[in-house]
């Protein structure tokens, strides 16, 4: 019988929900060190895996990757009963036009799709990138391990399949190898506009590129931090939207921002020992990552990725100049933090494809009153919402109220005009959609 908390004075009964998920300390716990270690071995012992390499070999060149990260999904699939749905999705890119684009050639990607059960068109997509580069990116016959860049993200969507492939969702999850990132983010945009000719419903896109190094250039090691790239706004939003922010706020409350927010909260709930740090900016300053084109459609989208970047082991040709070992070699690579970021990836995916859709629509009142209203719809599978709000100079939400079942609620003596307002959906397991941030005003 399931326990209930009764507010008399309300006369409502809710359900009383857990505030943590055992199944999400199992897969953290779960999440392999030592295979993310043998997946990032194997991937840089491929030489290089410029996305314009040897596509025929066996042993060298992106090609043998790909086919590698295929048979690896496809071997976790046959131990699941078949539960992912393995394949190659392809663009053609032509050199001519394109100085980054030395010849004519196909950008590969590698996906494994585990169908949710209740929800089969909303995804959560967790991507790495396959391809790897040296100092020149289009010299694509000397050696480019690319141990961390980005063989430490693609082994971490391997190894996320691992685990999460022992579980049922109610929604679907994407592991996602994108090849192309370093000419000119190729992957990405070909895999959203597949999604989108589709007609997905993604959640969101976790990019995973490089989180297997702790040193940083700067002289700084840690083993803990991490970094959550997001942008404030789509870029996809319209005059009159960005109109009404001027009024009401949500200039940094856009859709991937909310979703930097979850993987904040998820973190901070079931992995304390962690840092997760909220970088308000798309991508590492004038950088870019393959993210990107999913929020060039209108995707949420967020990059997760090392804290302290060792620039003389990115995009370098190995060697060695005054007393400095340059290139992305294998040594460099920190395979306990890699499991640490891996297991941050699992169990936000795990926690938003166990928790009901959010509300499409909330709208938010109480213009000069001594109280904020909400009003918004129901969602399938939410036995109640929880409405958010937070300083307006806060990045995360900082308060919370249960409201049960209902589609409107009124916050007494919370003043509208000095906070910012989300509503999220709460499933019966306790977990929760991402937050909602008003999108329309009553009176």
């Amino acid at each position: 019988m399931k326990l209930r908390l009764c507010i008399l004075s309300l006369v409502i009964c809710y359900p009383l929900l857990a505030q943590t998920d055992a199944k999400i300390y199992n897969i953290i716990h779960t999440v392999s060190a030592e295979r993310i270690e043998a997946d990032i071995t194997t991937l840089a012992g491929f030489g290089t895996r410029n996305t314009f390499s040897d596509t025929v070999s066996s042993t060298r060149g992106i090609g043998a990757a790909r086919r590698w990260i295929k048979k690896e999904f496809e071997t976790i699939s046959k131990n699941c009963n078949n539960c992912l749905d393995v394949f190659y999705q392809k663009d053609f890119v032509k050199a001519e036009g394109n100085r980054r684009v030395p010849k004519d050639t196909w950008i590969v990607n590698v996906a494994a799709i585990q169908k949710g059960t209740k929800y089969p068109n909303r995804y959560i997509i967790m991507s790495g990138d396959i391809d790897s580069r040296n100092s020149d990116g289009s010299d694509y016959t000397k050696d480019a391990p690319g141990a961390n860049d980005n063989a430490s993200g693609m082994a971490g969507a391997i190894e996320a399949a691992r685990v999460l492939s022992n579980y049922t969702f109610e929604s679907s999850i994407v592991y996602l190898g994108l090849s192309g990132e370093e000419q000119g983010l190729f992957g990405g945009a070909g895999f959203a506009a597949y999604a989108k000719e589709k007609g997905w419903d993604i959640i969101g896109v976790l990019n995973n590129d490089m989180i297997g190094n702790i040193k940083g250039v700067d002289g700084v090691i840690s083993n803990v931090d991490f970094r959550i790239f997001s942008e404030p706004v789509p870029p996809t939003e319209t005059e009159e939207e960005r109109q009404r922010r001027r009024f009401y706020g949500g200039e940094v409350d856009g859709i991937s921002r909310q979703l930097a927010r979850y993987v904040h909260k998820t973190v901070q709930t079931y992995m304390p020992e962690m840092n997760p740090m909220m970088i308000y900016r798309l991508d590492r300053f004038g950088r870019g990552g393959h993210h990107r084109p999913f929020n060039d459609l209108g995707y949420a989208g967020i990059r997760i990725m090392e804290a302290h970047e060792n620039y003389t082991q990115q995009h370098q040709d190995l060697r060695t100049e005054n007393g400095i070992e340059y290139g992305d070699k294998l040594k460099f690579v920190n395979f306990d933090y890699a499991k640490k970021l891996t297991a941050v990836n699992a169990i936000t995916m795990a926690s938003l494809a166990w928790a009901p859709p959010a509300p499409k629509s909330v709208a938010i009142g109480g213009i000069v009153e001594p109280s904020a209203k909400f009003k918004w719809d129901k969602v399938e599978g939410a036995v109640g919402y929880k409405i958010y709000w937070r300083d307006t100079t806060s990045p995360t939400w900082d308060y919370s109220r249960y409201v049960g079942d209902v589609s409107e609620f009124t916050l007494d003596g919370i003043v509208i005009d000095n906070y910012f307002f989300g509503v999220a959906a709460v499933g019966a397991n306790g977990h929760e959609s991402v937050v909602v941030f008003p999108n329309s005003v009553f009176r």
